[in-house]
């Protein structure tokens, strides 16, 4: 007993605190930070971009699409393109991943996420999730599960993913649909009882990523179902995805 309480003390606390204000790395790519003064228009970006996320005049960058790589900004001879670190990156709707010149941390952060009262009083206090791997590379798929883990304990805030559909309160989708998996995603999503939630994790699953123009995918299940959650990342960082899920659920402090 002497040495369990000893190790205890030893490791002290492993888990992050708090969750909301965590700080990150430096070297992490997050939020773009765009100057459209400094942009020449000389399309190197565009033709270095893996997945077409960049425009020019004026410049921006769609999260939805961006790998997070960081070519465009190694290749931009002016300094018009960078990242900070800021993680919280999740979005409610699809056009608010466009980043321009204009958009700062503290302007995303705010009205990025649209708070529903009747999201709040249905999940601010349990959230169930299936999450389905729809072809994706398995690196959005690793990065949720160590929000489990004894780090990011995402379970104490009673968000917690489950092994049935009919057991969630919603889908968590990676990976860019793949048209053998088209048919099991669906499966799965009929099988969550209502009122439910659909969430995009990653590049892959929010437009398609690197495989948006493979005749290997089918994609048609977003014509016929409502998403709720953009959550974009390559792979997404578990306090991106953990933020994002709180933001969404809880009601915003005045």
């Amino acid at each position: 007993m002497f040495d369990t309480l000893k190790s205890r003390i030893y490791q002290g606390e492993q888990f992050i605190k708090d969750i909301k204000n965590a700080p990150m790395r430096e070297q992490f790519r997050g939020l773009p930070v765009l100057k459209n003064n400094n942009c020449n228009n000389c399309k190197k970006c565009l033709n270095i971009c893996p997945t077409g996320a960049l425009t020019t005049n004026p410049l921006s960058i769609d999260m939805g699409k961006c790998t997070f790589c960081g070519a465009c900004k190694n290749i931009c001879g002016e300094n018009a393109i960078n990242f900070s670190n800021f993680y919280k990156l999740a979005a409610s709707k699809r056009e608010n991943l466009i980043i321009t010149e204009d958009t700062t941390s503290e302007n995303f952060d705010k009205t990025a996420i649209e708070v529903k009262k009747e999201i709040t009083s249905l999940f601010s206090r349990s959230l169930k999730l299936r999450q389905v791997s729809a072809g994706g590379c398995n690196g959005c798929e690793m990065e949720l599960n160590a929000c489990s883990n004894v780090n990011f304990d995402m379970g104490r805030f009673g968000i917690d993913f489950v092994a049935s559909p009919r057991h969630a309160d919603g889908i968590v989708i990676t990976g860019p649909v793949s048209k053998n998996m088209a048919f099991a995603l669906e499966d799965c999503y009929k099988s969550v009882p209502a009122p439910k939630l659909v969430i995009l994790c990653g590049a892959c699953a929010i437009s398609g990523g690197v495989y948006q123009n493979s005749c290997e995918t089918d994609r048609e299940f977003f014509n016929k179902y409502p998403v709720d959650l953009y959550i974009p990342g390559c792979p997404v960082h578990p306090l991106t995805f953990i933020n994002g899920i709180l933001g969404f659920i809880q009601e915003k402090k005045k």
